[in-house]
């Protein structure tokens, strides 16, 4: 009975805690991940106020954080769109995975880490923050602006690629051989295709035998889908974040957009209990001595990053300062970061690679709403070019037939 109250106490002053965090954060309009994360180094071991009775409960919470975080994200694509996407926007990815992906497989072989370590810290470094991301374009109302699908290109091939990557790095981290890892990759590949050929060609089906009118039905059914799903890819080494990013990518329309509505608090909530675990399994005081590499390993990754997004934009046929713009928004990491660094620090491999994560992770994701902001004007002014007049919104008439590369014609559908 007394471990229970405590159980409930610790909890409910967590949540508590959490909500407050998230209140201040939208307060000055940035992400609560970095807060999330101060949250779990705080309640760890070695922080301020560890938790004791409550921790492994925490701990099947953040695993549901990350299914449901993978499965919102496939809710976001129809398979149709992540095809064409492919077709379309391959160089990009490729571009990007070269350029952020390589610094941090270098740093962790400079540090002496090896080679399953420097495949983990390519990913951390490799992948832009999705909800980040968003939220920053609402933020500053750019979501119509001709740059954006060029940046929404990017983190859509960067999401999907997480499914074979993810497999790759949950087989290494569990020290299988070349057959066996061989094995599980081309079950990931496998089942991703197979996924993407069902929803296609099949996807009504599955949403009609889904769907429901009750929305308690709906969501019933659609988290219970999701994490037999989970459990059933872990089961075959591919990774339970794949199995849920799968369904979200199988369902479509009105099932989605249901789901969307229905799953949103819960992904919020468990989003946020992950953040905190993955805190609490880094020791404050293992921060300061990676704090220098972390440093210089963000401020090569956002060059990096700016210059993957001004390739995308380029690339797209959109002007220079929508390219600038562009390579601004991809600079901030988050989830998928913490969610590949934190299969790192569960199997053991390297107990600096979490606090580097963690540091890492925390300067990316203030600095990124900066970046956003003021990576254009910098580059202007840098640059000599007068900027438009503000609040001005005129643009000059393109000649028929004229490819849409003028600085001015920012957003889509303008006049």
């Amino acid at each position: 009975m007394h471990s229970s109250a405590v159980f409930l106490i610790e909890f409910g002053c967590l949540i508590l805690g959490l909500g407050l965090l998230g209140r201040l954060a939208g307060r000055f309009r940035f992400s609560p991940i970095p807060l999330y994360l101060l949250a779990g180094l705080a309640f760890g071991e070695g922080g301020l106020l560890p938790l004791g009775a409550s921790e492994d409960f925490v701990a099947v919470g953040a695993e549901i954080g990350v299914i449901l975080l993978l499965l919102m994200l496939g809710l976001e694509y129809t398979a149709t769109d992540l095809v064409s996407h492919l077709r379309t926007h391959y160089p990009a990815g490729l571009i990007d995975a070269v350029l952020n992906a390589l610094p941090g497989a270098v740093l962790a072989l400079l540090l002496g880490w090896g080679p399953v370590a420097a495949v983990v810290l390519a990913g951390v470094t490799w992948v832009s923050s999705s909800g980040v991301i968003a939220k920053i374009l609402g933020d500053l109302g750019r979501l119509g602006n001709r740059e954006t699908p060029a940046i929404l290109s990017i983190l859509v091939l960067e999401d999907l690629s997480m499914a074979v990557y993810l497999p790759i790095v949950t087989a290494l981290l569990a020290g299988v051989g070349l057959a066996a890892g061989g094995i599980t990759l081309a079950i990931a590949v496998g089942v991703l295709t197979l996924v993407l050929v069902l929803a296609v060609r099949f996807g009504r089906h599955v949403s009609r035998f889904v769907s429901s009118d009750d929305p308690e039905k709906l969501l019933l059914v659609v988290l219970g889908v999701t994490l037999v799903v989970a459990g059933l890819a872990q089961q075959l080494q591919v990774s339970a974040a794949v199995g849920a990013f799968l369904v979200g990518i199988a369902l479509s329309g009105e099932v989605a957009e249901g789901a969307t509505t229905l799953l949103a608090p819960l992904r919020d909530l468990f989003a946020a209990v992950f953040f905190v675990f993955f805190g609490l399994h880094t020791h404050p005081a293992s921060i300061p001595p990676v704090l220098l590499p972390a440093l210089a390993l963000a401020a090569v990754t956002t060059a990096t990053k700016i210059a993957t997004g001004y390739w995308a934009a380029r690339r797209a046929g959109i002007g220079p300062r929508g390219r600038w713009r562009a390579g601004g928004t991809l600079v901030a990491r988050g989830e998928f970061s913490i969610v590949i660094a934190g299969l790192a620090v569960t199997s053991g491999i390297e107990p600096s690679l979490g606090p580097l994560a963690t540091a890492y992770v925390l300067i990316l994701v203030l600095l990124g709403p900066l970046t956003a902001r003021w990576t254009e004007p910098l580059a202007t002014r840098l640059a000599g070019r007068p900027r438009r007049a503000a609040g001005s919104r005129a643009t000059p008439p393109v000649p028929p037939g004229a490819h849409e590369t003028l600085d001015d014609q920012d957003t889509m559908g303008r006049a």
